[in-house]
């Protein structure tokens, strides 16, 4: 399976914020979204970083209280892995799995066109399984 299917699936909305964004408001559009990550952007389409949950958790213990009125370019992950739409979802597992990464952008001509998560990726892999499955059991029953 590629990716462009997993956005077929379930839509191309990203959440984004921009690099001047505190981490108080950081917290609220992750709560209110109910997401754990979101990419930074200063104009939706363009990739400066991503920041996520255990981001601001590991920043806490740095900066304490004071954390909540930083700008999230601070304690935001700049060196973004992406993906394309043409990629194959197995790769993909590969590299969540490699480079201890849950989100991953999807970009296609220089573009963010949508997102991935670790969610996605092993769903995808359950509806693969079941399919499979599906296909062997009517061949064991002569379906086929």
């Amino acid at each position: 399976m590629r990716i462009a299917e997993i956005l077929r699936r379930k839509g191309s909305d990203v959440a984004t914020v921009t690099p001047e964004t505190t981490v108080r408001s950081l917290l609220d559009t992750l709560a209110v979204k109910n997401i754990g990550a979101v990419v930074v952007s200063p104009d939706g389409v363009t990739i400066v970083g991503i920041v996520s949950e255990r981001d601001v958790v590991r920043s806490l213990h740095q900066h304490g209280a004071a954390l909540l009125d930083i700008p999230v370019s601070a304690i935001m992950t700049a060196d973004v892995r992406t993906c394309a739409p043409d990629d194959r979802v197995d790769g993909l597992r590969n590299t969540m799995t490699e480079h201890r990464i849950r989100h991953l952008p999807v970009v296609e001509d220089g573009r963010m066109i949508g997102i991935v998560s670790i969610g996605d990726v092993v769903k995808s892999a359950i509806s693969e399984l079941a399919t499979e499955r599906q296909h062997l059991v009517e061949y064991l029953q002569g379906r086929y």
